[in-house]
């Protein structure tokens, strides 16, 4: 395909007539400013069931036992054939100091062809698929020694899919392991469920039940392998964690208290996230870094620093300085050696490596501090920080008087309109204040993910951050998962979707993909004429190679002709990968997965002289080879 002739329909033809042409320079030798290497990273917090029903693999919905007025949550009594048996709370005993309660299943009467026991119904289901190992373990007791049966079992048909049997000991708190693999012919659904069942009349105590299925890099408590894989393949640089609202907790009870959340998962109590469901915290501190670990991503620790989301605040001083430690302890966990008190601890909790913390966040959205102590905040935890680690780049949330900040956090969530206006934000920013971090941001358009139109507003966004990344020096989308069930979405507009078989990624995502596998060390002189206010690009470049980013948000095609002063007149290699649509409404879903997904192609060019056209509704990364 010759490059300086796009093949374009009878259509597109026509729209051109109409076009105004426009003129785009790009100096691929005339370098501008560094491009930073950390541009373009990921930012998560437990909302839209992102970690428990998401991420984190575990398969057991409320594997702790929790109940209401209603009963257990999640959990159902079986009585098959003639078997009698009732189920409760009990309060008295657990197998923790962190677990103190247990289900206590009372069975009457049972027999091998009438057995009874609990039903869990997994996170909208069980994901099933065949010859797969499942991995699990429970907590029990009972009042004489038992064998257990566990079960996969399929909803419609109640045929076992997979089943193992466990014998229980007797009355003292015991882990049990086991393994089951599902049948070469079982067909792949999520309509499942586990049952845990006796044969036989006794009473068990039950506990921290989970089941896994393979994860990501085989790792024990680990991911979702599928969306693991979708990570992977935004090449993200870094991972802005817990949070998000996630850090602060609806009050000072529930903030993000890290040391709840590491060791053995007995030893979790769990806790309520602010988006009105429990984390079961299996997805704690060790958890969040060795996911940096598997992706290669730095971690950027965000600590918590005083104020909740009901709005109250610890002041600065020695009230805040309990929590200025915390977060001295949360890094020394992360970083320290196995001669650190907390250090220690990571090592006995298996990862004897100590992590690189370069990032900081203290806190999160303090604007909303309407009693005005993050000043003071952040100047405590900045000090202290400093002194420590003096290495480590503090990040405030917001601009803060008399401390100034290594980095600012700032948050966009505007419909595509807004997104358009927002790609120019940086260009005449002061660069003598601090860099910045843009924690958060997103174009509010689709649901429960976005939508082409959000794409093109996020892509529009992106081509301002490119331009301008010798000052904002990371960037990450929020929220990044969404469960698609019914009552899995708190926010819409998210990047990927899931439900318990599978994970797709919106336009938004493959919008994100396309930016990050395309970005120069330096920004190169260019310029732009004639193309309207509804068409964005940038361009980077380093010594091997040119990135240009080209967004059409037209509804007709767009003629640009592409000038590179300094490419010179030989042939060169370039790899265009285009996505575009027909309507700004349309959208991928769990269904139809890839309905929109760019589309690659390679060209040859031969000259400096590119006449172009791109698309409607459309986004294009080009990569020209400079060697």
């Amino acid at each position: 395909m010759n490059y300086r002739f796009l093949i374009v329909s009878a259509a597109l033809l026509v729209s051109l007539r109409a076009q105004t042409p426009a003129a785009l320079t790009v100096d691929v030798k005339q370098p501008k400013a560094s491009v930073s290497p950390m541009l373009y990273g990921l930012m998560t917090e437990e909302i839209n069931y992102s970690y428990d029903g998401g991420l984190y693999a575990e398969l057991v919905h409320n594997r702790t036992f929790r109940s209401d007025w209603s009963g257990i949550l999640n959990w159902y009594l079986v009585e098959k054939g003639t078997a009698s048996a009732k189920v409760s709370v009990d309060n008295r005993t657990g197998p923790s100091a962190a677990l103190t309660n247990s289900a206590k299943l009372e069975v009457a009467k049972a027999d091998a062809k009438s057995p009874a026991g609990l039903l869990n119904e997994g996170y909208w289901g069980f994901a099933v698929r065949p010859n797969t190992r499942y991995t699990g373990s429970f907590y029990a007791k009972s009042d004489a020694p038992l064998p257990v049966k566990i079960a996969l079992v399929a909803d419609q048909s109640g045929q076992t899919v997979a089943s193992v049997a466990v014998s229980i000991a007797g009355a003292e708190w015991k882990q049990y392991k086991f393994e089951m693999r599902s049948g070469q012919v079982v067909t792949p659904s999520a309509e499942n469920h586990l049952e845990i069942t006796i044969d036989r009349p006794a009473t068990l105590w039950l506990q921290l039940v989970s089941l896994f299925p393979p994860t990501y890099h085989d790792r024990a408590n680990g991911n979702r392998a599928d969306i693991m894989q979708k990570l992977a393949a935004m090449r993200p640089s870094f991972l802005r964690f817990p949070g998000g609202n996630y850090v602060e907790g609806n009050n000072l009870a529930s903030h993000f208290d890290w040391k709840k959340t590491i060791g053995p998962l007995v030893d979790r109590p769990t806790h309520p996230s602010p988006w009105s469901y429990q984390s079961s915290d299996g997805m704690g501190l060790l958890e969040f870094l060795e996911w940096c670990e598997d992706l290669r991503m730095q971690p950027l620790l965000a600590v918590f620093a005083g104020y909740t989301l009901d709005g109250r605040v610890v002041r600065p001083g020695p009230d805040l300085e309990p929590y200025v430690q915390e977060g001295l302890d949360e890094i020394e966990y992360a970083t320290g050696g196995p001669d650190t008190k907390w250090g220690a601890l990571r090592v006995r909790d298996g990862h004897a490596a100590p992590f690189a913390i370069h990032y900081v966040e203290v806190g999160n959205e303090d604007n909303f501090d309407r009693a005005r102590t993050y000043d003071g905040r952040f100047a405590q935890f900045y000090k202290a920080i400093k002194a420590k680690y003096p290495e480590i780049q503090v990040i405030a949330t917001m601009p803060v008087m008399g401390t100034t900040p290594d980095i600012v956090d700032d948050h966009y969530y505007k419909r595509v309109q807004g997104m358009f206006e927002e790609s120019k934000h940086y260009d005449q920013t002061d660069r003598k204040g601090p860099k910045i971090f843009v924690g958060e941001w997103a174009t509010r358009e689709g649901t429960p993910t976005p939508n082409l139109g959000a794409a093109l507003g996020d892509a529009a966004f992106m081509t301002g951050l490119e331009r301008n990344s010798d000052l904002v020096v990371m960037a990450s989308y929020a929220p990044l998962f969404v469960n698609v069930n019914p009552g899995g979405m708190q926010w819409s507009s998210d990047l990927i979707g899931y439900d318990a078989m599978n994970s797709y990624g919106s336009p938004s995502y493959y919008a994100q993909v396309m930016f990050a596998s395309c970005v120069g060390d330096h920004t190169v002189t260019s310029s732009l004429t004639g193309a309207g206010d509804r068409f964005f690009y940038s361009a980077t470049a380093s010594p091997a190679k040119a990135c240009l980013k080209l967004v059409n948000a037209n509804s007709t095609a767009q003629p640009v002709t592409i000038t590179l002063p300094g490419l010179g007149a030989g042939a060169h290699t370039a790899r265009v990968s285009t996505m575009h649509a027909n309507s700004t409404w349309a959208t991928n879903t769990i269904k139809d997965p890839k309905r929109i997904a760019p589309v690659t192609s390679t060209l040859q060019v031969t000259g400096d002289r590119i006449p172009y056209v791109a698309p409607p509704y459309s986004i294009q990364v080009l990569e020209l080879d400079l060697k």
